[in-house]
């Protein structure tokens, strides 16, 4: 299990980007973090991680723990020993390299003889990139590249899975099966998965729980039911009123002086 404590980020010694996030993620869970542009998520991920130290941030105050070891003093490599994988924002592929060779970068700290066989397992899960495995990834459509960045994770082998909005930028249809088969991962292998996005209603369509990120903190939190109900969350992040409509921007502008979180 991951737990986070009153977990405080500071970039440069100077300026604070997390202000006490406490939440967890269950083994074998898919934990939804959810929230605007600029909350705070990307920077909870690479709090976990052990990212933050490329960009000059670090844990000032609380604890990052797995399994009940402490991992906010720890680097990146070995907390991705540990199992714990991020796939970040963005598609980060190796353009030069093939698809294929992308998938295996993800298996660089294994030393294991099950390689070729959860190769062949991702391919199962993504049929489009076994077509397109000997293709440069840099050609790849938006879509495939996404694909790509999951598939590599999941080469991994991970215990708990951190996928950075997997659906930005993606057409629906294409986003409805890469969450079909992150849950469908997630049930086969028993991944834990934290998942960061600002498209509340796919999130939470997968997540068992989830939490609400504003501002650097947690503001709201539940089962995907409870939050998928919660007249707030529908009202400032699906954009419906109570009645079910969709509200306009000039409605909501003024929502933060309204928000019963705040």
């Amino acid at each position: 299990m991951l737990k986070l404590n009153n977990v405080e980020v500071t970039y440069l010694n100077v300026i604070r980007v997390l202000h006490g996030v406490s939440l967890s993620v269950p083994d074998g869970a898919i934990v939804a973090l959810l929230g605007a542009n600029g909350a705070g998520k990307s920077t909870t991920l690479k709090a976990i991680s052990g990212l933050l130290r490329i960009e000059e941030g670090q844990v000032t105050d609380g604890s990052i723990e797995w399994d009940g070891e402490r991992i906010d003093k720890k680097g990146a490599e070995a907390v991705g020993k540990m199992g714990i994988v991020q796939a970040l924002e963005g598609r980060r592929v190796f353009e030069h390299l093939q698809t294929e060779e992308n998938l295996m970068v993800g298996a660089f700290n294994r030393h294991d003889n099950y390689i070729k066989q959860d190769l062949e397992m991702v391919y199962e899960y993504f049929p489009r990139l076994k077509a397109l495995r000997r293709n440069i990834a840099g050609y790849l459509s938006g879509g495939e590249q996404q694909m790509l960045v999951i598939g590599r994770a999941m080469m991994a082998k991970p215990n708990l899975m951190m996928l950075d909005e997997p659906s930005l930028g993606l057409a629906p249809l294409m986003v409805e099966e890469i969450y079909s088969i992150i849950k469908r991962f997630n049930t086969d292998q028993k991944t834990s998965v934290l998942l960061v996005e600002q498209n509340v209603r796919v999130a939470l369509s997968i997540a068992t729980n989830g939490y609400v990120m504003e501002n650097g903190r947690v503001v709201l939190d539940g089962t995907a039911d409870f939050l998928s109900n919660n007249e707030d969350v529908k009202e400032f992040y699906m954009g419906l009123s109570a009645m079910g409509t969709k509200k306009s921007y000039r409605e909501v502008k003024h929502y933060k002086r309204r928000k019963r979180w705040l």
